[in-house]
């Protein structure tokens, strides 16, 4: 008697167009009996009205169009089962549909079969995708030589087949459970075992496919938590996502990625989950804690946190017609991350067909089909792992104006212990004066007035004319100017992408902390990331300070005509390098609560501008006036 294995597998389907995969997939449904009843006289009656003879590739395209119209039902997944278990087809057309996957389903696949026509060989798309196989991280590989059928049967061009494709599996690092010559027209070695075959004494595909291993669990790797929205129900706030490794617990200490907040599980919302989650679950989660988090963002176990970072290293595969190039802007995605993304260098270049090398001392660009080792920048930190370590998390794709143009693996990347350095001895101290207080003698609020724009804008000259008028209605205030405070504070921080991050946090804190001693700090900095913007106004928030964004709008090119320091004049010259609206992006606010237009106002009109909508903030009995 058989045994029933519970455990459902999940089977890649991969082949050069024309080799028979879809008449393969079709012939599994037919053979094991898993087609809907009276599917297969459906299309042979419906090819016998177009006087077309019945092929089983029509099985699938059929079942594929049935689901498209079922918007409950991935597309790309069918069930079938032997006597042994439950498999889940993932069907992946060609390139573009596997870099798709690369952060989706067919990325959790446990095996994957194959297919090679003996009428044709080892095609370059058939080497490629083996390559596509390994950045899956897919270890168990069946390879079907169909079509034997119109080979004669030869064992001889079997052993052709599967000795020119063993050593390139091998040169990838790659092995083949098994190779299994086979005709899914005719059956011959699918189910059943074929007595045109007697010189191969293997397994049948079905054989080769229950021999697999469902893949290892999740849970045991840490625990990635990929925030997918946020909702509130009854006054709770559910961070909702889905735990795509280890496992979460009511009362565990959460560390959200990147802004390296924590808090603890309140409660996990989802029926009968008895207080545990593990890998694969969509959940929601509550936290005792109300820290800001929104789509994005990564929770990990404190003991072990992901790579926090944006510059990394990674091996990416091009499908785009159009070469990729050094310097060109592109999005990139891993998990539920998404922002803008540039190559600063190509190390080496390698064809995916061949596995040869391209020598070049200047790579520039990366042709269609080919894979490059490079460098990535990403304009704010990026969570991830690297590939080895946390598959899930350490795949990622790129795409032009919503086309899918490559994928990739990330490698090196170094982990420290972010939330170690924070001693757990260290608690905030709450003092005796409250804020409400402190506005009630200084007659104003504590504020953070956040000033952005292009350098030459005007922020500067805007800031200290607004202190003016703030001191003389009586209100503390104070500018943090950004070349001032690289003076003191931040005098050993350069302009590279990461020591730009770390001034503005260094920055966004001070002010914090002024704006809790009831001063209104006035901040002049480009801070030309939105990312950067929005964690100013979450750290500004933990400390219960209102935050105001003011967008100074001035164009590029009058900017560049006033240039007060020259510094664009430098730029231009190359003696600057990533200059913000040179080389380097800016990234305009989406919805600054105050917006001046420095090329069409005075520095008094915007000085009003700004104090007519920003003293109902710190007097809101100026709001009625």
């Amino acid at each position: 008697m058989t045994k029933i294995d519970n455990r459902k597998v999940k089977i890649v389907f991969v082949g050069h167009v024309d080799h028979g995969k879809s008449t393969l997939i079709g012939r599994i449904l037919h053979d094991t009996e898993s087609l809907p009843e009276g599917k297969i006289e459906q299309i042979k009656k419906a090819c016998e009205a177009e006087k077309m003879e019945f092929e089983f590739a029509f099985l699938l395209d059929a079942l594929l169009e049935e689901q498209e119209q079922n918007i409950t039902i991935d597309t790309t997944q069918i069930p079938f089962r032997t006597k042994k278990r439950e498999y889940m087809i993932i069907d992946a057309p060609g390139h573009k549909e596997f870099l798709k996957n690369m952060i989706t389903g067919a990325s959790n696949a446990d095996a994957a079969i194959l297919v090679i026509a003996a009428s044709e060989g080892v095609k370059e798309q058939s080497r490629r995708h083996a390559y596509l196989l390994s950045m899956l991280g897919i270890k168990q590989i069946i390879v079907v030589v169909n079509k034997m059928d119109l080979a004669d049967w030869s064992q001889d061009r079997f052993k052709e087949i599967t000795t020119e494709y063993r050593k390139f599996l091998v040169d990838l690092g790659m092995e083949a459970r098994c190779f299994v010559p086979a005709s899914a027209k005719t059956g011959d070695n699918v189910a059943k075992r074929s007595g045109l075959t007697k010189w191969y004494h293997g397994p049948t595909v079905l054989e080769a496919l229950d021999a697999t291993e469902p893949t290892p669990p999740l849970v045991d790797l840490p625990l990635r938590f990929c925030v997918q929205d946020i909702y509130r129900f009854d006054e709770r706030r559910i961070i909702a996502g889905r735990i795509e490794t280890g496992q979460l617990r009511v009362g565990d200490e959460l560390v959200f990625s990147p802004a390296n907040k924590t808090s603890t599980v309140q409660s996990i919302e989802e029926w009968n989950r008895n207080g545990t989650a593990i890998a694969g679950d969509s959940i929601g989660i509550t936290l005792t804690e109300q820290i800001f988090v929104e789509r994005g963002y990564i929770a990990s176990h404190q003991k072990d946190t992901p790579i926090e970072t944006n510059r990394f290293h990674a091996d990416l595969f091009w499908i785009a017609r159009e070469p990729m190039r050094v310097g060109k802007l592109y999005n990139l995605r891993i998990a539920t991350q998404e922002m803008k993304a540039q190559i600063v260098s190509i190390e080496s270049v390698l064809d995916s067909s061949t596995l040869q090398p391209k020598i070049d001392n200047d790579t520039q660009q990366l042709e269609r089909n080919e894979v490059g080792r490079l460098t990535i920048q990403t304009r704010a930190p990026l969570v991830m792992d690297n590939h080895d370590r946390v598959a899930n998390l350490g795949r990622f794709v790129l795409t032009d104006e919503g086309v899918i143009c490559g994928g990739g693996i990330v490698f090196g990347g170094m982990y420290t212990d972010r939330v170690a350095a924070k001693s757990k001895n260290i608690f905030w101290t709450e003092g005796k004066i409250t804020p409400p207080q402190r506005a009630m003698q200084l007659g104003h609020r504590g504020a953070v007035v956040w000033f952005t724009g292009l350098s030459g804008a005007g922020k500067s000259t805007i800031a200290q004319a607004l202190e003016r008028e703030l001191f003389a209605r009586g209100m503390h205030t104070y500018v943090l100017d950004g070349d001032n405070i690289r003076h003191g504070l931040n005098s050993n921080l350069g302009f590279s992408p990461e020591d730009r991050v770390e001034n503005i946090r260094r920055v966004s804190e001070v002010a914090k902390l002024m704006a809790d001693a009831g001063t209104v700090a006035i901040t002049a900095f480009i801070s030309p990331y939105r990312m950067d913007r929005r964690r100013a106004r979450e750290i500004a928030l933990e400390g219960k300070a209102e935050f105001v964004e003011v967008f100074v709008d001035a164009p590029l090119e009058v900017c560049e005509a006033r240039d007060p320091k020259q510094l664009y004049k430098k730029a231009r010259a190359g003696e600057i390098r990533e200059f913000t609206g040179i080389d380097a992006p800016y990234e305009p606010p989406e919805d600054a609560e105050i917006v001046v237009h420095t090329n069409t106002q005075s520095v008094d009109e915007s000085v009003a501008t700004i104090l007519e909508q920003l003293l109902p903030r710190l007097r809101p009995e100026e709001a009625n006036a």
